[in-house]
């Protein structure tokens, strides 16, 4: 066990209050740190770091020196990738497995913004008459970035990459659930370069620190991902102080299985959209949408497949389920699993806690699969973030687009068809931010990810993220040669605008 502080203008400080909090295993429901508990003032303390070194340091103008630092950043990550796979996995619950091919990515996010902000063109608009008319992006100040306990670091870098490469001074506020990773991966970037004060780490609860942060009248942007109310609170909150906000809100993707697609590929497919983190992701496949002349096979295969499934140790690199993060999220998804069945849907599968003796201590809970499901049913429209999926049956396309459709959530769905004509049809007609064709959960750095409707607001991801963490300045020269004299005493027309 391992006591953690703030991490406050470059130095691990403790909390003004003195407080820790624990931070669980959510497979042995064991201690792996303790974690300095920040309030209101210990969010001061930060923007004001954060302010401080804006101003003073170099790193808001050099962008040769952010461009050195962030692949520096990208190299060092590497190396200490096997730790931090580790320590997550322990946090989170999820599979070594997962978490390594995950966290491998990363290092690529800082690599892609730093080249974003090297080579980044400005633009010369045109004006008219004898002048020169161009542009320039320059960072917003101090930007908060909110983040959630499903992927703690992944979605961190998502907004720390380009925040940083853009030149912003950061202030981060981790899940209570998960803050470990976030705290190292301070100390990792100031290591690489990254000046002190430029990245700030506060953890503490939601409704204090999280709440201090986002409506901080010194905050230019927040970035926040977590669930659809708690976005609209924080987006009202910094909307009083005019401060930007990107949110990646709550999410209930489907599955569409085109009666073409190959049965085996859609089934594999389903189960890794539906199960891969024991379902807490924003874009699970929590909707699997099936023809009517394929639903039925689709049913019996899924079923197999998900009774292979190895529940056990997130340590064991052939576990493919791990626990849900915590006490009240393993409450809720049994309470859906029962509402499911009070709506009158069938539990076909699973939905149980394992019958192991060594998984007794740990959150667990096999994936439940429900058929005989309408688009009306709660289990089919609120998101509940855990490894419990609805097949739907649909028998025309007319159909698939409604039910596809039918929620108030629009950040993801996938297209399983060997039919290209249909597969492009389908994808301009649903509303979704990301649409995969013959996949699911795939992410890149270039690629913008971001929702429609309550899914939230703003992109993570490619240049026009990078472009959202950035102002444009307008300079505009007048070159004539000609001396300008409005008040000259003469009617001579002249150009004033």
């Amino acid at each position: 066990m391992k006591r953690i502080g703030l991490f406050i203008n470059g130095q691990s400080v403790p909390s003004e209050t003195g407080k820790y909090f624990q931070v669980l295993n959510p497979a042995t429901k064991e201690v792996v740190a303790e974690v300095a508990e920040g309030n209101e003032d210990d969010v001061n303390k930060a923007v004001s770091a954060a302010a401080a070194a804006f101003n003073q340091t170099e790193w808001a103008v050099n962008k040769d020196l952010r461009y050195r630092v962030l692949n520096r950043l990208a190299a060092i990550l590497r190396e200490s990738l096997p730790e931090l796979v580790e320590l997550e996995s322990m946090m989170t619950g999820r599979p070594i497995r997962e978490m390594k091919a995950q966290l491998s990515r990363l290092p690529e996010w800082y690599e892609y913004f730093a080249s974003v902000a090297k080579t980044l063109e400005d633009a010369v608009p045109p004006f008219g008459g004898e002048f020169v008319n161009y542009t320039n992006r320059i960072p917003l100040g101090v930007v908060a970035l909110v983040t959630p306990w499903n992927h703690p670091l992944l979605i961190l870098t998502k907004k720390l990459a380009p925040a940083l490469a853009a030149g912003n001074a950061v202030v981060v506020k981790p899940s209570e659930n998960t803050p470990v990773t976030t705290y190292f991966l301070a100390e990792l970037a100031q290591e690489a370069g990254v000046p002190a004060g430029i990245l700030n780490v506060v953890q503490g609860y939601g409704a204090v620190v999280g709440k201090a942060l986002t409506s901080h009248p010194s905050i230019e942007k927040v970035d926040i991902t977590g669930g659809t109310e708690t976005g609209r609170h924080v987006a009202a909150a910094a909307g009083y102080n005019l401060s930007k906000v990107s949110a990646e809100l709550g999410g209930k993707a489907s599955v569409l299985v085109l009666p073409d697609a190959n049965l085996e590929e859609a089934v594999n497919g389903s189960a890794f959209a539906a199960f891969i983190a024991a379902g807490q992701t924003c874009v699970q496949g929590s909707r699997i949408l099936v023809h009517e002349s394929m639903y039925e096979d689709f049913i019996d295969k899924f079923i197999a497949k998900a009774k292979k499934l190895l529940m056990g140790d997130p340590k064991k690199f052939d576990t493919d389920i791990g626990p849900v993060i915590s006490e009240k999220q393993y409450k809720q998804i049994l309470s859906y699993i029962q509402i499911g069945q009070e709506e009158g849907a069938v539990l076909a599968f699973g939905g149980t806690a394992p019958e192991q003796d060594e998984l007794a201590n740990g959150y667990f809970i096999t994936p439940a699969i429900f058929t005989q499901v309408t688009n009306s049913m709660r289990i089919a429209q609120e998101e509940i973030f855990g490894p419990v999926t609805c097949v739907m049956k649909y028998s025309s396309m007319e159909e698939l687009i409604s039910i596809a459709n039918g929620t108030e959530m629009g950040l993801a769905m996938s297209i399983w068809t060997n039919n290209v004509r249909d597969a492009h049809w389908l994808a301009n007609r649903l509303e979704a931010g990301i649409v995969w064709i013959n996949d699911h959960h795939r992410i890149d750095p270039s690629s913008p990810w971001g929702g429609f409707k309550n899914s939230g607001i703003g992109l993570e991801n490619s240049i026009q993220c990078y472009k959202d963490y950035t102002k444009t300045r307008n300079v505009i020269v007048n070159i004539s040669r000609q001396h300008f004299d409005w008040f000259d005493g003469t009617t001579q027309e002249k150009r004033y605008s």
